[in-house]
Protein backbone atom coordinates (compact mmCIF):
# COMPACT_ATOMS: atom_id res chain seq x y z
CA UNK A 1 0.00 0.00 0.00
CA UNK A 2 1.35 3.14 -1.34
CA UNK A 3 0.88 6.30 1.73
CA UNK A 4 0.56 9.65 -0.31
CA UNK A 5 2.08 12.67 1.17
CA UNK A 6 -1.05 14.69 3.14
CA UNK A 7 -0.34 18.22 2.82
CA UNK A 8 -1.11 20.98 5.71
CA UNK A 9 -3.33 23.88 5.44
CA UNK A 10 -3.83 25.44 2.05
CA UNK A 11 -1.31 28.21 1.39
CA UNK A 12 -2.60 31.46 2.00
CA UNK A 13 -3.16 33.70 -1.23
CA UNK A 14 0.14 35.50 -0.96
CA UNK A 15 1.95 32.14 -1.68
CA UNK A 16 2.50 31.91 -5.40
CA UNK A 17 5.06 29.92 -7.60
CA UNK A 18 7.65 32.16 -9.48
CA UNK A 19 8.64 31.20 -12.98
CA UNK A 20 11.30 33.95 -13.71
CA UNK A 21 14.01 34.68 -11.58
CA UNK A 22 14.46 34.70 -7.82
CA UNK A 23 15.22 37.43 -5.89
CA UNK A 24 16.85 37.04 -2.14
CA UNK A 25 14.27 38.32 0.75
CA UNK A 26 15.52 41.78 1.19
CA UNK A 27 17.16 42.28 -1.84
CA UNK A 28 20.49 43.06 -0.44
CA UNK A 29 23.59 41.12 0.94
CA UNK A 30 22.73 38.18 3.57
CA UNK A 31 23.66 38.90 7.17
CA UNK A 32 25.84 36.70 8.68
CA UNK A 33 24.62 34.31 12.07
CA UNK A 34 27.67 32.94 12.83
CA UNK A 35 29.57 36.02 13.81
CA UNK A 36 30.26 36.49 17.92
CA UNK A 37 27.98 39.72 17.69
CA UNK A 38 25.19 37.15 17.01
CA UNK A 39 25.78 34.88 19.30
CA UNK A 40 26.08 38.14 22.29
CA UNK A 41 23.07 39.36 21.40
CA UNK A 42 20.77 38.08 18.66
CA UNK A 43 17.41 39.23 20.33
CA UNK A 44 18.60 42.68 19.16
CA UNK A 45 19.92 41.68 15.64
CA UNK A 46 16.68 39.96 14.96
CA UNK A 47 14.92 43.23 15.62
CA UNK A 48 16.83 44.96 13.70
CA UNK A 49 16.08 42.58 10.51
CA UNK A 50 12.49 42.99 11.34
CA UNK A 51 12.40 46.62 10.92
CA UNK A 52 14.80 46.46 8.19
CA UNK A 53 13.21 43.17 5.96
CA UNK A 54 10.08 42.64 7.61
CA UNK A 55 8.98 38.50 8.30
CA UNK A 56 12.03 37.64 5.80
CA UNK A 57 15.61 38.00 6.45
CA UNK A 58 18.67 36.91 3.47
CA UNK A 59 21.22 35.62 5.91
CA UNK A 60 24.48 33.85 5.53
CA UNK A 61 24.75 30.47 7.65
CA UNK A 62 28.05 30.02 6.95
CA UNK A 63 30.73 31.94 4.77
CA UNK A 64 29.39 31.36 1.55
CA UNK A 65 26.31 29.60 2.33
CA UNK A 66 22.80 31.64 1.94
CA UNK A 67 19.78 30.62 3.18
CA UNK A 68 16.61 32.77 4.46
CA UNK A 69 15.61 33.46 7.96
CA UNK A 70 11.90 33.72 8.88
CA UNK A 71 10.60 35.71 11.83
CA UNK A 72 7.40 36.59 11.38
CA UNK A 73 5.09 34.14 13.63
CA UNK A 74 2.18 33.87 10.97
CA UNK A 75 4.50 33.40 8.20
CA UNK A 76 6.13 30.76 10.06
CA UNK A 77 3.30 29.08 10.60
CA UNK A 78 2.31 28.91 7.16
CA UNK A 79 5.42 27.19 6.17
CA UNK A 80 5.46 24.80 8.58
CA UNK A 81 2.26 23.49 8.02
CA UNK A 82 2.83 23.31 3.94
CA UNK A 83 5.09 21.03 3.68
CA UNK A 84 4.00 20.56 -0.47
CA UNK A 85 5.42 24.00 -0.93
CA UNK A 86 8.18 23.72 1.64
CA UNK A 87 9.99 20.14 1.91
CA UNK A 88 12.27 18.96 3.88
CA UNK A 89 14.43 17.19 1.64
CA UNK A 90 17.76 19.17 0.74
CA UNK A 91 19.02 16.97 -1.27
CA UNK A 92 19.68 19.08 -4.86
CA UNK A 93 21.08 22.13 -1.75
CA UNK A 94 23.66 19.92 -0.44
CA UNK A 95 24.98 19.11 -4.08
CA UNK A 96 25.72 22.73 -4.62
CA UNK A 97 27.75 23.28 -1.09
CA UNK A 98 31.25 23.25 -1.06
CA UNK A 99 33.16 20.43 0.45
CA UNK A 100 33.97 21.45 4.14
CA UNK A 101 31.34 23.45 4.75
CA UNK A 102 30.33 23.55 8.25
CA UNK A 103 26.91 23.67 8.44
CA UNK A 104 26.41 20.52 6.27
CA UNK A 105 26.05 17.99 8.60
CA UNK A 106 23.33 19.69 10.53
CA UNK A 107 21.40 20.01 7.40
CA UNK A 108 22.37 17.47 4.60
CA UNK A 109 19.82 14.62 3.66
CA UNK A 110 19.87 11.58 5.73
CA UNK A 111 16.94 9.02 5.67
CA UNK A 112 15.35 10.12 8.27
CA UNK A 113 11.86 11.90 9.38
CA UNK A 114 13.32 14.99 9.59
CA UNK A 115 14.27 15.40 6.35
CA UNK A 116 12.03 13.40 4.13
CA UNK A 117 8.53 13.67 2.83
CA UNK A 118 5.59 12.10 2.01
CA UNK A 119 5.55 8.00 2.06
CA UNK A 120 9.10 7.93 3.66
CA UNK A 121 8.62 10.79 6.62
CA UNK A 122 5.33 8.57 7.39
CA UNK A 123 7.19 5.70 7.54
CA UNK A 124 10.57 6.93 9.76
CA UNK A 125 8.22 9.10 11.77
CA UNK A 126 6.25 5.99 12.60
CA UNK A 127 9.03 3.88 14.02
CA UNK A 128 10.14 6.67 16.06
CA UNK A 129 7.06 7.83 17.88
CA UNK A 130 6.10 3.68 18.12
CA UNK A 131 9.76 3.49 19.77
CA UNK A 132 8.93 6.65 21.98
CA UNK A 133 5.61 5.22 23.27
CA UNK A 134 7.52 2.44 25.10
CA UNK A 135 9.54 4.52 26.89
CA UNK A 136 8.37 4.67 30.84
CA UNK A 137 7.79 8.01 31.92
CA UNK A 138 7.12 7.04 35.31
CA UNK A 139 9.97 5.23 35.68
CA UNK A 140 11.97 8.11 34.50
CA UNK A 141 11.70 10.09 37.72
CA UNK A 142 13.94 7.07 38.95
CA UNK A 143 16.57 7.04 36.15
CA UNK A 144 17.13 10.59 37.14
CA UNK A 145 17.21 11.02 40.44
CA UNK A 146 19.65 7.86 40.69
CA UNK A 147 21.27 9.70 37.87
CA UNK A 148 21.53 13.22 39.39
CA UNK A 149 22.48 12.09 43.18
CA UNK A 150 26.37 11.33 42.64
CA UNK A 151 26.71 14.13 40.21
CA UNK A 152 25.07 16.80 42.73
CA UNK A 153 27.22 14.87 45.70
CA UNK A 154 30.34 15.58 44.03
CA UNK A 155 30.27 19.19 43.66
CA UNK A 156 28.09 19.73 46.47
CA UNK A 157 30.06 19.52 49.59
CA UNK A 158 33.14 20.79 47.95
CA UNK A 159 33.85 24.45 47.15
CA UNK A 160 31.00 25.75 47.16
CA UNK A 161 31.33 26.20 42.91
CA UNK A 162 30.83 24.66 40.15
CA UNK A 163 30.19 24.95 36.26
CA UNK A 164 26.69 23.36 36.22
CA UNK A 165 26.71 22.70 32.48
CA UNK A 166 30.12 20.74 32.15
CA UNK A 167 29.70 19.10 36.11
CA UNK A 168 25.84 18.66 36.26
CA UNK A 169 23.61 19.13 32.96
CA UNK A 170 26.24 17.88 30.39
CA UNK A 171 26.89 13.98 32.11
CA UNK A 172 23.05 13.89 33.38
CA UNK A 173 21.07 14.73 30.27
CA UNK A 174 23.64 12.44 28.47
CA UNK A 175 23.17 9.63 30.51
CA UNK A 176 19.79 9.66 30.94
CA UNK A 177 19.67 9.55 26.93
CA UNK A 178 22.21 6.02 27.24
CA UNK A 179 19.72 4.21 29.21
CA UNK A 180 16.53 5.16 26.50
CA UNK A 181 19.12 4.56 23.46
CA UNK A 182 20.65 1.74 25.42
CA UNK A 183 24.40 2.77 24.90
CA UNK A 184 27.26 1.37 26.58
CA UNK A 185 29.66 3.46 28.34
CA UNK A 186 32.03 3.35 25.16
CA UNK A 187 29.32 4.64 22.57
CA UNK A 188 27.94 7.47 24.75
CA UNK A 189 31.31 8.87 24.68
CA UNK A 190 32.04 8.51 21.31
CA UNK A 191 28.23 9.33 19.86
CA UNK A 192 28.14 12.66 22.76
CA UNK A 193 31.62 14.02 21.38
CA UNK A 194 30.48 13.50 17.48
CA UNK A 195 27.23 15.48 18.59
CA UNK A 196 28.76 18.50 20.40
CA UNK A 197 30.90 18.77 17.21
CA UNK A 198 28.02 18.86 14.92
CA UNK A 199 26.34 21.37 16.25
CA UNK A 200 29.28 23.33 16.86
CA UNK A 201 29.32 23.69 12.87
CA UNK A 202 32.84 24.09 12.62
CA UNK A 203 35.81 22.21 11.22
CA UNK A 204 35.26 19.21 12.88
CA UNK A 205 31.29 19.16 11.98
CA UNK A 206 32.10 16.16 9.31
CA UNK A 207 34.30 14.20 11.42
CA UNK A 208 32.15 14.36 14.21
CA UNK A 209 29.27 13.17 11.67
CA UNK A 210 31.61 10.29 11.04
CA UNK A 211 32.13 9.37 14.63
CA UNK A 212 28.62 9.25 15.55
CA UNK A 213 27.66 7.14 12.73
CA UNK A 214 30.17 4.58 13.59
CA UNK A 215 29.84 3.99 16.83
CA UNK A 216 25.91 3.74 15.67
CA UNK A 217 27.40 1.05 13.59
CA UNK A 218 29.06 -0.99 15.91
CA UNK A 219 25.63 -0.06 18.87
CA UNK A 220 23.16 -1.59 16.47
CA UNK A 221 25.21 -4.36 15.70
CA UNK A 222 25.31 -5.46 19.48
CA UNK A 223 21.94 -4.54 19.96
CA UNK A 224 20.60 -6.96 17.43
CA UNK A 225 22.91 -9.88 19.16
CA UNK A 226 21.46 -8.86 22.70
CA UNK A 227 18.32 -6.71 23.08
CA UNK A 228 17.29 -5.10 25.61
CA UNK A 229 14.70 -2.89 27.19
CA UNK A 230 15.40 0.59 25.10
CA UNK A 231 14.52 2.07 22.12
CA UNK A 232 17.41 0.69 19.86
CA UNK A 233 16.36 -2.79 20.61
CA UNK A 234 12.44 -1.82 20.08
CA UNK A 235 13.08 -0.42 16.46
CA UNK A 236 15.18 -3.61 15.13
CA UNK A 237 12.20 -5.86 17.11
CA UNK A 238 9.33 -3.95 15.49
CA UNK A 239 10.61 -2.13 12.42
CA UNK A 240 11.46 -3.50 8.80
CA UNK A 241 13.98 -0.65 9.22
CA UNK A 242 17.72 -1.05 7.52
CA UNK A 243 21.11 -0.55 10.07
CA UNK A 244 21.60 2.26 8.27
CA UNK A 245 18.14 3.32 8.66
CA UNK A 246 18.53 3.34 12.42
CA UNK A 247 21.59 4.91 12.40
CA UNK A 248 19.48 7.40 11.17
CA UNK A 249 16.65 8.02 13.19
CA UNK A 250 19.35 7.32 16.52
CA UNK A 251 21.30 10.39 15.29
CA UNK A 252 17.95 12.43 15.10
CA UNK A 253 16.85 10.87 18.43
CA UNK A 254 20.07 11.80 19.77
CA UNK A 255 20.57 15.14 18.27
CA UNK A 256 17.10 16.50 19.53
CA UNK A 257 17.66 14.84 23.19
CA UNK A 258 21.14 16.07 23.82
CA UNK A 259 22.39 19.88 23.35
CA UNK A 260 18.47 20.77 22.95
CA UNK A 261 17.78 19.21 25.97
CA UNK A 262 21.51 20.42 27.67
CA UNK A 263 20.53 23.96 27.07
CA UNK A 264 17.03 23.97 27.86
CA UNK A 265 17.35 22.92 31.01
CA UNK A 266 20.66 25.38 31.76
CA UNK A 267 18.52 28.42 30.04
CA UNK A 268 15.89 27.90 32.51
CA UNK A 269 18.43 27.51 35.18
CA UNK A 270 19.90 31.35 34.61
CA UNK A 271 16.15 32.61 34.53
CA UNK A 272 15.33 31.08 37.20
CA UNK A 273 18.66 32.49 39.43
CA UNK A 274 18.39 35.71 37.62
CA UNK A 275 14.76 36.34 37.64
CA UNK A 276 13.44 38.09 40.65
CA UNK A 277 9.93 37.26 39.33
CA UNK A 278 11.19 33.70 38.66
CA UNK A 279 13.06 33.12 41.91
CA UNK A 280 10.57 34.51 44.20
CA UNK A 281 7.83 33.19 43.06
CA UNK A 282 9.26 29.70 42.75
CA UNK A 283 10.63 29.59 46.46
CA UNK A 284 6.78 30.63 47.36
CA UNK A 285 5.52 27.87 45.59
CA UNK A 286 2.92 30.24 43.35
CA UNK A 287 4.90 29.39 39.76
CA UNK A 288 6.45 25.68 38.46
CA UNK A 289 9.33 24.21 37.10
CA UNK A 290 7.10 23.42 33.93
CA UNK A 291 6.18 27.66 33.70
CA UNK A 292 10.11 28.62 33.79
CA UNK A 293 10.44 26.32 31.27
CA UNK A 294 7.89 27.80 29.06
CA UNK A 295 9.15 31.03 29.36
CA UNK A 296 12.34 29.98 28.38
CA UNK A 297 10.49 27.89 25.40
CA UNK A 298 9.23 31.47 24.79
CA UNK A 299 12.48 33.65 25.29
CA UNK A 300 15.47 31.86 24.94
CA UNK A 301 14.79 28.49 23.13
CA UNK A 302 17.69 26.08 22.77
CA UNK A 303 16.90 26.01 19.25
CA UNK A 304 16.93 28.73 18.06
CA UNK A 305 16.76 28.53 13.92
CA UNK A 306 15.97 25.52 12.96
CA UNK A 307 13.13 23.73 11.39
CA UNK A 308 14.74 23.94 7.80
CA UNK A 309 12.79 23.34 4.22
CA UNK A 310 14.05 23.86 0.61
CA UNK A 311 11.31 25.05 -1.50
CA UNK A 312 11.73 23.06 -5.10
CA UNK A 313 10.74 25.99 -7.16
CA UNK A 314 11.09 29.89 -6.47
CA UNK A 315 7.88 30.74 -4.19
CA UNK A 316 6.24 34.14 -3.19
CA UNK A 317 5.82 34.93 0.05
CA UNK A 318 5.02 38.05 2.11
CA UNK A 319 5.81 40.29 -1.09
CA UNK A 320 9.47 38.13 -1.19
CA UNK A 321 10.61 35.49 -3.75
CA UNK A 322 12.22 32.63 -1.67
CA UNK A 323 15.10 31.24 -4.31
CA UNK A 324 14.68 27.46 -5.39
CA UNK A 325 16.61 25.23 -3.26
CA UNK A 326 17.36 26.88 -0.97
CA UNK A 327 17.21 26.64 2.96
CA UNK A 328 14.11 28.78 4.39
CA UNK A 329 14.89 28.33 8.48
CA UNK A 330 12.26 29.38 10.84
CA UNK A 331 13.97 31.54 13.81
CA UNK A 332 12.00 29.63 16.72
CA UNK A 333 13.33 32.86 18.83
CA UNK A 334 12.30 35.62 16.80
CA UNK A 335 9.06 34.50 15.98
CA UNK A 336 7.30 33.86 19.64
CA UNK A 337 8.86 37.69 19.71
CA UNK A 338 6.94 38.81 17.15
CA UNK A 339 5.31 41.51 18.12
CA UNK A 340 2.28 41.26 16.69
CA UNK A 341 1.79 38.42 19.04
CA UNK A 342 4.05 39.06 21.44
CA UNK A 343 1.78 38.20 25.19
CA UNK A 344 2.66 39.57 28.49
CA UNK A 345 4.60 37.68 30.60
CA UNK A 346 2.27 36.63 32.87
CA UNK A 347 -0.32 35.61 30.04
CA UNK A 348 2.40 32.70 28.97
CA UNK A 349 2.06 30.82 32.18
CA UNK A 350 0.41 27.81 30.37
CA UNK A 351 0.45 28.84 27.06
CA UNK A 352 1.97 26.79 24.89
CA UNK A 353 1.78 28.95 21.70
CA UNK A 354 5.54 28.96 21.43
CA UNK A 355 7.45 27.60 18.38
CA UNK A 356 10.11 25.94 20.32
CA UNK A 357 9.26 22.44 19.33
CA UNK A 358 8.18 23.21 15.70
CA UNK A 359 4.93 22.37 14.22
CA UNK A 360 3.69 20.94 11.48
CA UNK A 361 4.46 17.16 10.41
CA UNK A 362 7.85 17.41 11.68
CA UNK A 363 7.24 18.71 15.35
CA UNK A 364 8.92 17.30 17.60
CA UNK A 365 7.40 13.58 18.93
CA UNK A 366 9.39 13.54 22.67
CA UNK A 367 7.85 16.73 24.18
CA UNK A 368 6.71 15.10 27.10
CA UNK A 369 9.59 13.60 27.48
CA UNK A 370 11.67 16.89 26.86
CA UNK A 371 9.90 18.25 29.67
CA UNK A 372 10.34 15.65 31.96
CA UNK A 373 13.61 15.18 31.88
CA UNK A 374 13.82 19.18 32.41
CA UNK A 375 11.55 19.32 34.77
CA UNK A 376 13.56 16.56 37.00
CA UNK A 377 16.87 17.65 36.49
CA UNK A 378 15.86 20.99 37.66
CA UNK A 379 13.68 20.02 40.14
CA UNK A 380 16.53 17.54 41.98
CA UNK A 381 19.67 20.60 41.73
CA UNK A 382 17.30 22.96 43.65
CA UNK A 383 16.06 20.59 45.94
CA UNK A 384 19.75 19.81 46.98
CA UNK A 385 21.01 23.08 46.49
CA UNK A 386 18.18 25.90 47.27
CA UNK A 387 20.55 28.45 47.18
CA UNK A 388 21.83 28.22 44.01
CA UNK A 389 23.00 31.77 42.40
CA UNK A 390 24.86 32.82 39.55
CA UNK A 391 28.78 33.22 40.37
CA UNK A 392 28.90 36.07 37.29
CA UNK A 393 27.40 38.82 36.30
CA UNK A 394 25.16 37.95 33.52
CA UNK A 395 26.84 40.43 31.03
CA UNK A 396 29.98 37.95 31.69
CA UNK A 397 28.76 34.63 30.38
CA UNK A 398 29.39 33.88 27.16
CA UNK A 399 27.26 32.27 24.40
CA UNK A 400 28.67 29.73 21.89
CA UNK A 401 28.62 30.99 18.41
CA UNK A 402 26.63 29.77 15.67
CA UNK A 403 23.56 30.12 13.60
CA UNK A 404 21.29 27.20 15.29
CA UNK A 405 21.45 27.31 18.88
CA UNK A 406 21.30 29.40 22.07
CA UNK A 407 23.78 27.69 24.10
CA UNK A 408 26.25 28.91 26.87
CA UNK A 409 29.95 27.83 27.34
CA UNK A 410 29.88 27.58 30.92
CA UNK A 411 27.19 28.29 33.35
CA UNK A 412 29.17 29.61 36.90
CA UNK A 413 27.39 29.31 40.43
CA UNK A 414 27.96 29.08 43.74
CA UNK A 415 25.70 28.31 46.75
CA UNK A 416 26.40 26.90 50.95
CA UNK A 417 28.05 23.90 50.51
CA UNK A 418 26.01 21.17 51.63
CA UNK A 419 26.88 17.69 52.71
CA UNK A 420 26.27 14.70 50.56
CA UNK A 421 22.78 13.59 49.82
CA UNK A 422 21.92 10.29 52.05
Amino acid sequence: MTISNQPGPAPAPSTQVHTAGPILAGGGPPEPMYTEEFAKDPYAIYERWRAAYGPLVPIELAPGVPATLVIGYATAVRILNDPQHFPADPRIWQDSVPAGCPVKPMLEWRPNALRSSGYEHTRYRAANVSALDTVDLYGMHAVIERLSGPLIDAFASGTGQADLLGQYIYPLVYRVLAVILGFDDDTLERVSTGMAMMFDSGGEAEAGSNMMAAALAEHIARKRAEPGDDMTSEMIRSTDLSTEEIIHQLVTLHGAGSEPQVHLISNALLLMMTDERFAGDLIGGSLSTRDALDEVLFTSPPMANYCVSYPPQPMLIDGVWLPAHQPVLISMSACNADPTIRLDRMDRFGNRSHLAWGGGPHQCPARQLGYQIAMDAIDYLLDALPELRLAVAIDDLVWRPGPFHRALTALPVEFPPTPQMP
